[in-house]
């Protein structure tokens, strides 16, 4: 009924088995470097951003509002986008710290 063929495969199937251990966990490795790894760095980079945000820093908030930061709270920072303007954000919905000046070289 059974062919030699499949019966001798099965029998040296033992490395095959191996193979798919090796290859799945390959396939782990390969996805933590190229997906996970450079998101945990983005996030700890976000983190020291906003930790590092000062009073006087000019922004860029998550909704595209640009503005410079003139109150700092524990979670929350005020953000004058104009003069006698301000809006009150969350500290992590500041994308961007933008280096001194460019508010005045955009208007």
């Amino acid at each position: 009924m059974i062919s030699s063929a499949y019966a001798q495969a099965a029998a040296g199937g033992g490395d095959a088995g191996m193979m798919n251990i090796l290859f799945i966990v390959l396939m782990f490795v390969i996805i933590y470097f190229l997906m996970i790894r450079p998101q945990m760095k983005r996030a700890k980079e976000q983190r020291t951003m906003i930790e590092a945000l000062q009073k006087g820093d000019e922004v860029i908030t998550a909704g595209g509002v640009l503005g410079r930061i003139s109150k700092m709270g524990e979670a929350y920072v005020t953000v004058e986008i104009a003069p006698n303007t301000e809006v009150s954000v969350q500290k992590a919905a500041v994308q961007t710290v933008l280096p001194k000046g460019t508010l005045k070289s955009i208007q």
